[in-house]
């Protein structure tokens, strides 16, 4: 299986340097149309609801302190299949073009990140993870028309 390392290197290579926040909202909608489309995840890596929205801690370590992100050297895009990568690239075609506050407030309407953030504090940064079953649930019980893949 790729590593989210493999997603976010893939996404860079598609679009270029972007945000840290951005990145991390296309890693995350990447992997919710995942886990609908191919009924599998992309990665392992826990996505956690933080305050600005989904966040993968272990993709933030690696960019941490980075605005503009421009390579993720421990992921590898070759690591995916031509599947996982027309995944990727359906959710860049509908969310790539969004910026990052846009993305981080879209995710903050949907229910995954609500709910898993359902008893914090506004303020707190909180570790609670959303859930591949959160995920899937949400994102599948969307009307065909919301779908991002046309």
């Amino acid at each position: 299986m790729a590593t989210v390392f493999d997603v976010a290197a893939y996404i860079l290579e598609r679009i270029g340097p972007v945000s840290a926040m951005k990145l991390q909202k296309l890693v995350y909608y990447s992997q919710a149309w995942a886990l609908v489309w191919d009924e599998k995840p992309l990665f392992d890596e826990a996505i956690q609801a933080w305050i600005n929205g989904p966040v993968v801690p272990a993709l933030f370590n690696v960019h941490r302190g980075q605005f503009l992100v421009t390579r993720i050297p421990e992921g590898m895009s070759a690591n995916l299949t031509a599947s996982e990568k027309e995944t990727i690239d359906a959710v860049l075609g509908y969310y790539g073009s969004k910026s990052s506050q846009y993305l981080s407030d879209l995710t903050h309407m949907e229910r995954p990140w609500r709910d898993a953030r359902a008893d914090l504090p506004d303020t707190e940064r909180g570790e609670k993870e959303i859930t591949h079953a959160a995920l899937s649930e949400y994102y599948g019980s969307l009307p065909p028309e919301a779908e991002v893949r046309l």
